[in-house]
């Protein structure tokens, strides 16, 4: 059986980015996490160990972000092998990294990207 599991709105303050500026600055960022598994077993046991716990799930997030990188791709990569190796029931998963108001030419909200696997 396949049930997911999401975090969403992992909020982070982060210095990713091509630019100078941003290594110093820094930017707010907003990481939304899906997590594929099966938890039957945790459904039925109504004990944690039996599932994929989400304070880890956002401990990665955390410990990830706050390594810079150029590229939100690149971090998303990096939370995206975190999970499959700490977590022995994931099937799959998806994250987005979204960097909000990135310094990009005109007014632009939020960049993302989405990495599955």
């Amino acid at each position: 059986m396949k049930n997911l599991i999401e975090v969403t709105g992992i909020e982070v303050f982060a210095y990713h980015g091509c630019m100078e500026e941003e290594s110093r600055l820094g930017g707010k960022y907003v990481v939304d996490v899906i997590l594929s598994t099966n938890f039957t077993r945790s459904a039925e046991s109504d004990e944690l160990i039996d599932t994929i716990d989400y304070v880890a799930v956002r401990n990665i997030v955390v410990e990830e972000m706050a390594i810079r990188s150029k590229l939100i791709e690149h971090v998303a990569n990096r939370i995206l092998v975190r999970f499959k190796t700490e977590f022995q029931t994931l099937i799959t998963a998806s994250v987005k990294v979204r960097k909000q108001s990135p310094p990009i030419q005109g007014l632009v909200k939020e960049v993302a990207v989405i990495i599955e696997g």
